[in-house]
């Protein structure tokens, strides 16, 4: 009778156990992440991708937004949850030629670029309100188009890091105006 008397209380709680289990809830999986290309987007970001851009610029991004206003395009990349760095493109449709773009559109002190567009210029920026350092290339492209791309860094990052990403952010504008990104 004894072992009779162990053996239903060993159902008993093993009963129960399961039961308790069964009134647990369990948790939420957990949220499936998709990564959607930069072209994705749509509008500028279409001239963008993301390996390209890590491959010559040695920065990973995995967020894009696009905006369009008129005849402008607009691309912002930049790596979730942060908001610097980042890099801009914009492009627009211009009826300025060499001269107007060297003239009126060339910062004073800029570089000048040979090898890309009709006229192109590259400039280096130290940090100031509320942003690091950044780097524009900008170029007057063979069909009318005016396109401009600007690295931002994080506060806190040297004027001389934006200088040494330069010539790489001129790799990138190639590899942009030729669409081989």
């Amino acid at each position: 009778m004894r072992r009779l008397g162990a053996a239903a209380l060993l159902l008993l709680v093993a009963g129960c156990g399961k039961e308790a289990a069964a009134d647990t809830p369990l948790p939420p999986p957990a949220p499936e992440t998709v990564a959607l290309p930069a072209a994705a987007a749509g509008g500028a970001c279409q001239l963008l991708d993301y390996d390209v851009i890590e491959q010559l610029l040695g920065t990973r991004f995995d967020v894009a937004a696009a905006r369009r206003v008129k005849d402008t395009y607009t691309c912002v990349v930049q790596s979730g949850g942060a908001a610097r760095p980042d890099l801009v493109l914009s492009v627009t449709t211009t009826q300025a030629d060499a001269d107007i773009f060297e003239d009126e559109v060339t910062p004073d002190g800029a570089d000048e670029l040979t090898g890309l567009g009709k006229a192109a210029y590259r400039e280096v920026r130290a940090a100031g309100g509320g942003v690091g350092p950044s780097v524009e290339v900008a170029w007057l492209t063979d069909d009318a188009r005016m396109i401009i791309m600007r690295y931002t860094f994080a506060t806190g990052q040297p004027k001389s890091a934006a200088s040494a990403l330069g010539p790489k952010l001129v790799n990138l504008a190639k590899k942009v105006d030729k669409e081989e990104v």
